[in-house]
């Protein structure tokens, strides 16, 4: 069974929600940004609104622009990768714990800070009761979600099913991970990330979602053709000959690849693992990246997909995206590769 991109939803540090494609990227001189947020009365009710962290109101909201544009009310699936939740209701709630010294307690937070809590409240906003899920495994979160969906549908067990990566940053978890050089002290143009040559990256957040279909139409962004999943690569060698088998399954070689979306981030440590792989392997595709636009989060790969889908679907690549020189006038094969810390490799072929 085929799998098609039919809808997407994107709120993001770009104007990208409603939009197949980002009319004018926006430059970022701060380590740290926020979405840009919509007006969220006009898809949720104000009342609901009161009871709604920031990271769930993004979340419905996204999942209704791509339910909206699919034409799925339904799914019959919704699986969510998250790699932090909902860390804003977290740090409340433990630090209500902390001041109250550990009484009168109110269950609220504790209830909206667990993970599986997004998923649950878009399937609550959605009436849908069928199959609901949620990976939270750091950097690959997003991958293992889409991952799930992808046997779901190769298995006959699905016909749609919504998809998505989810991600907030507040300041206290920002100052944790700087404390530990994973981001940049000082950022000049975060369209120009990938020429940085200093460790970390700049921090982002978003809400990614996709309905994903068996319908075969023009209205699709493109065709998920194949997923997997790598971990702990030896050397560079393995890596190489892994991606190539990957492309073998689908009957590819690297020379039939059109456009390659990487993970670039402008993180020294981890950058020449992307270069490496497009200079040796796919000298003759367009390189493209996308964290430029979304900055690091844990489900920045949500970000990616819905690059990689738009490029494809428009056939075009922003020329702030692209990193070399090469051309192509037409963009039928794209792949996506994101790695994180160089352990957990995962690789997306678009069609």
């Amino acid at each position: 069974m085929a799998v098609f991109i039919r809808g997407t939803g994107n709120i993001s540090i770009q104007n990208t929600l409603g939009k197949k494609a980002i009319d004018e990227p926006i430059s970022y001189c701060d380590p740290y940004v926020h979405c840009l947020e919509p007006d969220y009365k006009d898809y949720i009710s104000p009342i609901a609104l009161r009871r709604m962290s920031t990271i769930i109101k993004r979340a419905i909201t996204s999942s209704l622009v791509c339910v909206k544009e699919s034409g799925i009310d339904c799914p019959d699936a919704i699986v969510s990768g998250t790699g932090l939740g909902c860390i804003e209701d977290t740090e409340k709630f433990l630090k209500a714990m902390i001041d109250n010294k550990e009484q009168f307690l109110q269950p609220t937070y504790f209830i909206q800070s667990t993970h599986n809590t997004i998923s649950s409240q878009i399937a609550l906003q959605l009436k849908c009761h069928s199959y609901n899920n949620t990976y939270s495994h750091r950097g690959i979160s997003f991958e293992l979600a889409l991952m799930d969906v992808f046997i779901l549908f190769k298995a006959g067990i699905i016909k749609s099913a919504l998809v998505a990566g989810h991600d907030e940053m507040t300041p206290n978890y920002f100052l944790q991970l700087k404390k530990i050089d994973f981001w940049k002290n000082q950022i000049t143009n975060s369209l120009e990330i990938h020429k940085s040559n200093t460790s970390g990256s700049f921090a982002g957040e978003g809400n990614v979602c996709f309905m994903l279909s068996d319908i075969d139409d023009e209205k699709n962004y493109a065709e998920i053709a194949n997923v997997k999943m790598l971990y702990k690569i030896k050397n560079e060698d393995e890596l190489l000959s892994s991606v190539s088998d990957f492309l073998a399954e689908s009957n590819l070689t690297p020379g039939d690849i059109d456009l390659l979306m990487t993970g670039v981030s402008g993180d020294v440590n981890t950058d020449p693992t992307y270069f490496n792989l497009s200079n040796k392997l796919f000298p003759n595709s367009v390189h493209a990246y996308y964290k430029n636009l979304c900055g690091e989060f844990f489900t920045a790969p949500a970000f990616g997909l819905w690059s990689a889908a738009t490029c494809l679907k428009n056939n075009n690549v922003l020329d702030i995206q692209k990193i070399n020189s090469v051309r192509k006038e037409k963009i039928k094969t794209v792949l996506l590769y994101n790695q994180y810390k160089n352990k957990n490799h995962s690789l997306i072929l678009l069609k």
